[in-house]
């Protein structure tokens, strides 16, 4: 290989392996899903983790379903909660509820899509349950 040749073939390899190392920006509602999944995850942590603290007991549940036009009511009621002031867990987890509510109401308004209003849907986790095709011929 002559020493011209070396330099334009690495040059070459680099740009064909960049468009493959630079990932897609998340979407707003990619981001919104995400977080409210991160919430509810931490959510339930928070109450594994902390079942002693009486006030975790009467925290506002935080099952989220960004498709569910209550949710903005539920993240407005878990931050004004008073209830656990002075776990960092919580604090956390309130910042967390906060900045998803923002999102949902300030950058991404435009890009929600509300399937339901069903409020009672947001106090108990959502199981999921596989269907397993019929196999009938």
């Amino acid at each position: 290989m002559t020493p011209q040749v070396f330099p334009l073939l690495l040059l070459l390899l680099l740009l064909a392996g960049l468009p493959t190392t630079r990932p897609t920006p998340p979407t707003c509602y990619s981001r919104m899903l995400a977080l409210s999944r991160e919430i509810t995850s931490d959510f339930q942590s928070l109450q594994a983790t902390e079942p002693s603290e009486a006030c975790v007991r009467y925290l506002p549940r935080l099952y989220l379903d960004i498709h569910n036009y209550c949710v903005l009511a539920k993240l407005r009621d878990f931050v004004a909660s008073p209830h656990c002031w002075k776990l960092a867990q919580v604090d956390a987890l309130k910042d967390k509820v906060r900045k998803l509510y923002t999102i949902m109401n300030s950058f991404c308004r435009r890009d929600l899509v509300f399937l339901t209003d069903d409020c009672n849907a947001l106090e108990y986790p959502v199981l999921v349950t596989t269907v397993l095709p019929d196999h009938q011929s």
